[in-house]
């Protein structure tokens, strides 16, 4: 059985006498969570109790796992958004999914999979920066992209603009200066987050990626450097991007709400 998950929509219909409130309470209770045999339970009312969509990690899941999790969530509720997806599953799933009449968006560089019988969320005004600061943070860039895109948000992009090369991040800004926050992805040691967060008016997230190499590599670097800003600055963990694209469009949508 489909459920209605969004709350509102429920509410409405017994303010409008379509369902009763036993009905509703059917139906809300049923939407809590969707149980995947013995191995996952899915939160259906994350998106609308939190704004943030239910996203699988597919990251260390057994693949037959995996595949049962996502084509359950994506027929049940319309939208299925799945992270750190291998390119052998993605080819498994999409497959399924050409079979079954669900669209599939796919970014290779972020390793990010959308599946949806249901179209696009609705547009909500807010618009996202985000920034890398070499090719190699291109991935965790994309990673947020996705899902400030999935949550209703414009999302602008430039990559490779670092420290290295800074003025280059002149003109980036200025293209960027309707943005309501930055997600700043940088490895190595980490700098460019906190350049943008000094000179912009508006919240910057900063994501240290696991580049480099030697003393303090794979992010250790970055991260610590951008703990100790002295530019006002949020940090997420290590090649977080989903993490910080979504915390950029609560942010994003709020100034809009």
């Amino acid at each position: 059985m489909e459920i209605n998950t969004n709350l509102k929509k429920i509410l409405k219909a017994v303010k409008d006498h379509d369902i009763s409130p036993d009905e509703a309470m059917v139906q809300i209770n049923a939407g809590f969570s969707l149980e995947v045999g013995k191995i996952a339970s899915l939160d259906r009312f994350r998106r609308t109790r939190c704004g943030i969509p239910e996203v699988i990690l597919a990251e260390g899941k057994d693949p037959d796992h995996l595949f049962s999790i996502a084509t359950s969530s994506v027929m049940s509720t319309g939208r299925c958004i799945i992270t750190r997806v291998s390119p052998e599953f993605m080819l498994i799933i999409h497959k399924w999914a050409d079979e079954n009449g669900i669209n599939v968006v796919w970014s290779n560089e972020g390793r990010v999979l959308i599946l949806g019988r249901d179209p696009l969320p609705d547009k909500t005004g807010g618009i996202v920066g985000i920034i890398s600061a070499g090719t190699s943070d291109i991935r965790v860039g994309e990673e947020a992209r996705m899902i400030a895109e999935e949550m209703g948000c414009q999302v602008l992009t430039a990559y490779d603009v670092g420290v290295a090369g800074l003025h280059r991040l002149f003109p980036v800004l200025s293209e960027m200066d309707g943005c309501h926050a930055y997600v700043v992805a940088a490895g190595r040691e980490g700098t460019l987050p906190s350049v943008i967060a000094g000179l912009v008016d508006r919240p910057v997230i900063g994501v240290p990626v696991s580049t480099g190499y030697g003393y303090m590599g794979k992010g250790q670097a970055a991260l610590a450097s951008m703990l100790q800003s002295c530019s006002v600055l949020t940090v997420v963990n290590i090649d977080a991007g989903f993490v910080a694209g979504a915390y950029a469009a609560m942010i994003a949508n709020l100034v809009v709400a």
